[in-house]
């Protein structure tokens, strides 16, 4: 939430900067440039904590130690073995596992 936050302060700077850089006649690619340089200056200058927030959560999320996400279909998979072994207590369910494989030499 922390990064969608931060990039939503980002684009809040951008389009009324780029909207006044091509009002101005810059042209579209130095709008462009100019709007997202300034965005990125104020952004950086004045939105550490929520800059700090949204990188924190994003190495939280790509070091590894983040719970997985999961599809819909893993969701309902999982519901429906759920449902299968509260009604019927005589089955297990064993976690698929692959065979090992050996290791190159």
């Amino acid at each position: 939430m922390a990064f969608l936050k931060y990039s939503l302060i980002r684009l809040a700077l951008f389009a009324p900067l780029f909207a006044l850089f091509v009002y101005l006649q810059l042209g579209w690619l130095l709008a462009v440039l100019c709007a997202g340089m300034m965005a990125f200056a104020i952004s950086y200058l004045f939105f550490q904590k929520q800059r700090d927030a949204a990188a924190a959560t994003l190495h939280q999320r790509f070091s590894g130690k983040a719970k997985p996400l999961r599809s819909a279909g893993e969701v309902a998979d999982a519901d429906a073995e759920d449902r299968l072994v509260d009604e019927h207590p005589d089955i297990t369910v064993h976690k698929a596992s692959r065979p090992s494989r050996p290791k190159d030499s």
